[in-house]
């Protein structure tokens, strides 16, 4: 490959490092990069990166009226089965964040799996449903601070649909300047930021828990029958359930932003893998408990708010609680979506740098600009807030197009982990995976269990992307340009980057020289 700047020699299949390379540079110079992000983050910090992305109280308090509206009380089912399967695809991503800890993790893995145009579309759909994901998750504060406080309706009334979509942009362009300021500032402030509200989340999950489970007022039997939903429908109660297997589907994933900030993590091979694999449980079982115990501890699961989606899981949590208890737990959301918004926006930085560097994207190089004293990718700090908070502005008047948008968001990085372990499986049957020489024992490895591992895993991203992308006019609504969105907007979406990338970025793809390592320009040199 050519280099864009030099005009030299680029391997992009670096000679494979011995075990005391490979640790000492924390597996970078296998990629071709040199150190120049923060390395500072532990382990608590790792974890909490990947635990705040999924986001237990954001996701389940946002999505569970689309699940118990569509499918009732046994959709609660769809959370186990999207937990087996996303788990297959963290187990695929451990021993992978073991082997190549490095930012950008899914764009960085794919490249080196598959090939330079997998690697690219990996990067591409993941980078941009994140950056749509950021505004998604931060209209969530609508439902919960003028609950808390009418002041922070700050535009007309929040009875008012208009107005409230308004307000919730206003709110959210605020949550964004502050993510913004947080990860263009320092890794450090946004980890400690982040390992504070995960607590503080996880505390609080845990508390909800305790308390629903304390006023249950039916037993289990209640998720053992289809209670009527799905009668009539095509396809029954099983089309029911595959629908509102979205809303668990839309919450358990992002648990790889522990890997995507390898190269800012101590002992990024011991400490990533078990981030993941903690976050990805952690999120299961406190999540499920709350969703359980709420279904069970209903006052009158026939009542129309529970599929109303101004905020029926409050709902249930705040007839159930006394005194100020109501105001706790909406604080508690509060932060939860806070993190979460800073961790979705941290996650998509680490891509948008790693690709910058390869010279993936227009303006790569001064998009992978790594400030010199707080070692921070500034530039996409500051680019990615402006786009998301410009993509906030569809939900004033379009909230069905921007709904659309964000349920093709989810299925975009469906499809970037599909480009992972496809290529993976790929290896596992050629006998190249997993390749021995890149780093040193003692790491996660699925060991014999990892081929049937691997493809569970794409089994599963392949039959979730088609359940999610199957045009419902439940889901995704009218004309037909929305009904079949997940192919109208991805093909948009990726076709648009697809013209960039074919015109001129698989010309001039190749790592930056002011990023290259060593190691690398002492290959080349001695090559040439």
């Amino acid at each position: 490959m050519v280099h864009p700047r030099e005009g030299r020699l680029i391997s992009t299949d670096p000679a494979p490092l011995s075990a005391g390379d490979a640790d000492e540079s924390h597996g970078l110079s296998d990629f071709g990069y040199k150190e120049s992000l923060d390395r500072s983050i532990g382990k608590f910090a790792s974890f909490a990166a990947g635990v705040s992305y999924i986001s237990i109280l954001t996701g389940t308090f946002q999505l569970f009226w689309f699940g118990f509206g569509t499918a009732g009380p046994a959709y609660l089912w769809s959370w186990p089965m999207v937990f087996v399967g996303q788990l297959c695809v963290a187990l695929c991503f451990m021993e992978l964040a073991a082997k190549y800890p490095v930012a950008g993790s899914v764009y960085n893995w794919a490249k080196r799996l598959g090939s330079q145009i997998v690697g690219w579309s990996a990067g591409w759909l993941m980078f941009t449903a994140s950056v749509v994901t950021l505004s998604a998750v931060v209209l969530a504060l609508q439902l919960n601070l003028p609950r808390l406080w009418s002041g922070f309706q700050f535009y007309g009334s929040a009875d008012n649909t208009t107005d409230a979509a308004v307000n919730a942009v206003i709110l959210g362009a605020i949550m964004i300047a502050f993510t913004t300021t947080i990860n263009a500032w320092s890794v450090k402030l946004m980890a400690l930021i982040n390992s504070v509200g995960v607590f503080v989340e996880l505390i609080a999950a845990v508390l909800i828990a305790i308390i629903l489970a304390c006023n249950i007022t039916r037993g289990p039997q209640v998720f053992l029958s289809t209670n009527g939903y799905g009668a009539g429908e095509s396809g029954g109660y099983l089309g029911a359930f595959l629908v509102a297997s979205l809303a668990s589907g839309y919450v358990m994933y992002g648990f790889d932003t522990a890997s995507s900030l390898g190269e800012e993590t101590v002992e990024p091979r011991r400490t990533a893998p078990k981030a993941i694999l903690r976050a990805i449980l952690a999120s299961f079982v406190i999540g499920g408990a709350i969703l359980v115990f709420a279904i069970m501890a209903a006052p009158n699961l026939d009542d129309p708010q529970l599929g109303e989606s101004s905020g029926s899981l409050q709902y249930i949590v705040e007839s159930v609680m006394w005194g100020p208890m109501g105001d706790i737990f909406l604080v508690a959301i509060v932060v939860a979506v806070t993190v979460c918004s800073l961790a979705v926006h941290t996650a998509a930085i680490r891509l948008m740098f790693a690709m910058a560097r390869d010279n993936a994207l227009p303006f790569g190089e001064k998009l992978a600009r790594v400030h010199p004293i707080r070692q921070t990718p500034v530039i996409p700090s500051l680019v990615i807030g402006i786009v998301a908070v410009l993509i906030l502005v569809i939900n004033i008047n379009q909230p069905n197009i921007f709904t659309v948008l964000t349920s093709i968001a989810i299925i975009m990085i469906y499809l970037a982990y599909l480009l992972v372990t496809g290529p993976m499986l790929v290896k596992r049957f050629r006998g190249e995976w997993p390749p021995k020489d890149l780093a040193p024992g003692g790491y996660f490895t699925m060991g014999r269990w990892g081929i049937v591992i691997n493809i569970a895993a794409v089994v599963w991203g392949v039959g979730m992307s088609l359940n999610l992308a199957w045009p419902r006019e439940a889901v995704y609504g009218t004309p037909w340009y929305n009904t079949w969105g997940a192919f109208v907007y991805i093909g948009i979406i990726f076709g648009a980057g697809f013209i960039w990338y074919l015109v001129k970025g698989r010309r001039h793809i190749g790592v930056l020289a002011s990023h290259s390592s060593a190691s690398v320009a002492d290959r080349i040199g001695g090559g040439l």
